[in-house]
């Protein structure tokens, strides 16, 4: 077995390919095929949820990320115990399903579109509110942390603990504790209505300005190291990530940000609304 090539990136929602192996999957199939337009639950930042859809006609109850090694042992989900770099370790999409196909068999795979167009839509609107966010708090650093793509300090990667996308939503954590202040970050000052209030009105900018969003793909493999574009007014926004987008900010509507507040963390609701 070959790791896995990759179409998603792409945006594709379909295919056909040969069914190249299986692997274990409790009391359900693991079906592994040469190519895939489906989208796995990534193991190390599991942001985006799996795709919906069909193999062969067979619903698709779960699609994650396996790698097999050398030896041709293989590990699921958060118990892969290596690296994406490791040498000699093959990278794989497993497909679940309620019931089994045989090996060798050309199969067509159908992934719901309408529900990837939702987390895609929920995942590029995250991407914007953290730069948003990073726009708004700048002001709130005493020290000089990393920087984002449009020159920014980087509150999001130096705070964020979790990130959950769902349709048209997303949920990001971040930690307000003693480390992040001795980076510099002044946490105390931090005031949620009027940061909100920022934010909501960059993202409106943003998407009115109607720019393309677009992912770089080194390579079909799994593993390759993709990265987020999107060419805003203040300058083309990196961020790596192996996930699904919109192709232009209009797409998203109307996106809005709630901040909660806790005693040392600050949760980021956001929201997509397609009139």
């Amino acid at each position: 077995m070959k790791s896995t090539l990759v179409t998603f990136p792409d945006g594709q929602v379909s295919g056909r390919s040969e069914i190249v192996g299986t692997v274990p999957a409790g009391d359900r199939h693991g079906l592994v095929v040469a190519e895939t337009p489906f989208h796995p639950l990534d193991h190390t930042w599991p942001d985006q949820p799996a795709d919906r859809g069909l193999i062969g006609g067979l619903p698709v109850a779960d699609c994650v990320t396996a790698a097999r090694s050398p030896s041709g042992e293989v590990f699921a989900a958060a118990g892969i115990p290596v690296r994406r770099s490791e040498d000699g370790w093959q990278w794989l999409v497993v497909h679940v399903t309620d019931t089994p196909l045989p090996v060798g068999a050309q199969v067509e795979l159908e992934v719901d579109a309408g529900y990837r167009a939702a987390l895609s839509a929920g995942h590029t609107a995250c991407h914007l509110a953290a730069l948003a966010l990073n726009a708004a708090v700048a002001g709130l650093w005493r020290k000089a942390p990393r920087l984002d793509a449009l020159g920014n300090p980087d509150f999001d990667q130096s705070a964020i603990t979790s990130s959950r996308i769902s349709s048209y939503a997303s949920v990001d954590d971040y930690r307000l504790g003693k480390s992040l202040r001795k980076k510099g970050f002044a946490a105390d000052a931090l005031e949620p209505a009027a940061v909100a209030a920022f934010v909501n009105e960059r993202l409106k900018e943003w998407v009115a300005a109607d720019v393309p969003v677009w992912v770089d793909v080194p390579g079909p493999g799994l593993t390759a190291r993709r990265t987020w574009h999107c060419a805003l007014p203040e300058g083309e926004a990196s961020i790596p990530c192996g996930g699904t987008h919109v192709r232009r900010t209009s797409e998203l509507g109307d996106v809005t940000v709630a901040l909660e507040l806790g005693e040392q963390s600050l949760t980021m609701k956001t929201r997509v609304s397609i009139s």
